[in-house]
């Protein structure tokens, strides 16, 4: 009997991240546990085909708003994962209450080459009413700068600024 394609290809949902998920940021440790685990792959270093606002939100959280066109392009990181590596990502990016969407994007490579993906969008209650064009700053990429503004989920949960 021949395997599925799903099988064949279990690493098909390819994800760009820009912000805490890239390497050397607080919730890289769940990349990476994805990783070891065989359910991601990093395929390299990419940047959106149009510019999009990235800016941070409150607790110094990274957001991109789905606003093509507008801010810069964006530098971050492109991972092939599984159907268990994504279920795992939208549930930290709580997709399920509109925190972020998932929505298709074009990123490009090095080789310049553009190519379909999904990204981490700021949903409804989350950074989508903060982009203001005329007073807003973008940023083209999340960096150990921005990091240091970060506070952690479960250390927003208790109350901490």
């Amino acid at each position: 009997m021949a395997k599925a394609k799903e099988d064949e290809d279990p690493k098909r949902h390819r994800i760009f991240t820009y912000g805490t998920l890239k390497t050397g940021f607080a919730n890289h440790k769940l990349m990476q546990d994805l990783i070891n685990h065989n359910h991601a792959v990093f395929l390299g270093k990419y940047s959106t085909h149009l510019s999009f606002p990235l800016l941070l939100g409150p607790y110094g959280i990274p957001y991109l708003i789905n606003l093509p066109g507008s801010g810069h392009l964006v530098r971050g990181e492109l991972y092939a994962v599984s159907d268990h590596g994504l279920a795992r990502l939208d549930e930290l990016e709580e997709i399920s209450i509109e925190h972020y969407n998932r929505l298709p994007v074009k990123v490009v490579g090095d080789d310049m080459v553009v190519i379909g993906v999904e990204c981490y969008f700021a949903g409804k209650g989350a950074g989508e009413g903060l982009w203001n064009e005329k007073d807003g700053e973008a940023l083209e990429e999340y960096t150990e700068r921005e990091a240091v503004k970060f506070v952690l989920k479960d250390q927003t949960c208790k109350g901490i600024p």
